[in-house]
C-alpha cells in the first residue's frame, strides 16, 4: 500500500486534481501577477561567459510554450560553450505552465542516455538542486540541466514545482514560476569536463538571472 502512495503516476495525479481544484478556487478573484524585467536585459557577460548568439526561438514553438517571457542565448567561455534557455510565466492559469524539457528533447530527436539529480553550489548559502540529462542525438551527445525557479525556490521535481505552485496560489494568490534549462555539448565523451562547464555557468548567472525574475 505505501509502495503504491509512493507512485510517481499517483502523485502526478494527486498533484494534478489538486492543483486544478485550486486554480478553480483561485479563479473567483484576480491574480497577483508580480512585475518582472524582461529577459532580454540579461547581460552578455556573466562571470567568464560572454554572448556570442540570440538564439531564435520560432512562432510555433512560442504558440505551444505561451510563456509570458523567453529567453534563449548561446554563452561562451575560453573553454567552452552552452545554451540558456529561459521560459518564465507570470501565470499558470488558463492552461498556461511549463514544458518538461524531459518530454520535449526526444521530440526533438534526442535521446536520453541517463538521466538524475544534482546539487550546485550557487554561492547563496544552500546550493540548488537540478536535473542533470546525457542526451544523444546521432553521434553527439549534450549535457542538460534544468530547473523551475518560483520565488527563491530552485526545484527540481515537477511535482514539487506543482505542490509549491499550490501553496503560493492559496497563499499569495501567485501562480508564477520559470524554467530555466542549460545545455552543454559534451566533447570526447568527457561528461566530467561538460559537467564542470555547466555547473561554472549557472554560478556565473544565477544571482543576476534571480534580478528578472518575480521574488
Amino acid at each position: 500500500m505505501l509502495k503504491f502512495l509512493k507512485s510517481p503516476v499517483l502523485l502526478a495525479a494527486t498533484a494534478l486534481i489538486f492543483f486544478q481544484g485550486i486554480m478553480i478556487y483561485s479563479a473567483v478573484r484576480p491574480e497577483s501577477v508580480p512585475a518582472a524585467r524582461p529577459l532580454s536585459q540579461l547581460p552578455s557577460t556573466l562571470g567568464s561567459w560572454k554572448l556570442v548568439q540570440e538564439g531564435v526561438v520560432d512562432q510555433d514553438t512560442r504558440d505551444v510554450l505561451k510563456a509570458d517571457d523567453l529567453l534563449n542565448r548561446f554563452y561562451a567561455s575560453s573553454s567552452s560553450g552552452a545554451n540558456l534557455f529561459v521560459a518564465a510565466f507570470l501565470s499558470q492559469r488558463n492552461g498556461k505552465a511549463p514544458h518538461s524539457p524531459k518530454n520535449c528533447l526526444p521530440g526533438n530527436g534526442w535521446t536520453p542516455m541517463n538521466s538524475g539529480e544534482m546539487s550546485i553550489d550557487v554561492g547563496r548559502g544552500m546550493p540548488i538542486q537540478v536535473n542533470r540529462y546525457v542526451v544523444a542525438h546521432g553521434d553527439e551527445r549534450s549535457l542538460v540541466m534544468y530547473w523551475y525557479q518560483s520565488r527563491d525556490r530552485a526545484i527540481a521535481s515537477e511535482y514539487t514545482a506543482k505542490f509549491w505552485v499550490v501553496v503560493d496560489a492559496m497563499r499569495l494568490n501567485r501562480t508564477d514560476t520559470a524554467l530555466v534549462r542549460v545545455v552543454v555539448p559534451i566533447v570526447n565523451r568527457d561528461e566530467a569536463a561538460a559537467e564542470k562547464s555547466a555547473t561554472d555557468f549557472i554560478r556565473s548567472f544565477y544571482g543576476t538571472l534571480r534580478e528578472f525574475l518575480p521574488a
